[in-house]
């Protein structure tokens, strides 16, 4: 039998259970409605996330059925990646992290996709309103992605996740990347 993720049967009947304890919105946060483009993407690592940034850049008229553009998004791509180094403005409560947040992470990580609102700021960021510039979000992107590579020391919790591995990290980092790029069709 072929496991489709590194997560045991176990953590995932727990995320669940944990999930219909605390409700059911975990399950379906970030829907869209049925006509919206959703391409499904998956990544395996952040490089493939990154060559997809890097495609999406070069593409004449990329749209978005995101409330940001494409540079905004790369924006708000980048700040997530910089808050699990530098430390995430505002968290969620450690009860959240430990229940619908855990719960939340281990479905998204069973699933191998996550999804969530796509027009949500990272609770207490910059605003993404100034953000226009393609060629400056893109390379933003592209740094934070290097430095999450090549960071050696400990990450910070995520705001809403809580304590996470690097490679989980990485994971949430490239799911992320792959549900705001879904939208974008190119």
């Amino acid at each position: 039998m072929s496991r489709r993720s590194p997560y045991s049967r176990r953590a995932f009947i727990k995320s669940v259970m944990g999930a219909m304890v605390v409700g059911p919105t975990v399950l379906v946060s970030g829907c869209q409605d049925s006509d919206a483009v959703d391409r499904k993407l998956r990544f395996g690592s952040l490089r493939a996330a990154m060559d997809e940034a890097e495609r999406l850049a070069q593409v004449a008229g990329a749209e978005t059925n995101s409330v940001w553009s494409l540079a905004q998004t790369f924006v708000h791509c980048a700040q997530s990646i910089e808050y699990s180094m530098s430390g995430f403005p505002q968290m969620k409560s450690e009860l959240f992290q430990h229940t619908v947040g855990a719960a939340a992470f281990n479905v998204f990580a069973w699933r191998g996709r996550m999804s969530h609102d796509l027009a949500e700021p990272i609770p207490g960021a910059p605003s993404l309103v100034d953000e226009t510039d393609l060629h400056a979000s893109l390379t933003r992107l592209r740094r934070s992605v290097d430095d999450f590579e090549s960071a050696g020391g400990p990450l910070q919790p995520h705001f809403a996740y809580g304590a996470l591995s690097q490679p989980d990290y990485a994971l949430a980092h490239a799911m992320h990347l792959a549900n705001h790029f879904s939208v974008i069709d190119a």
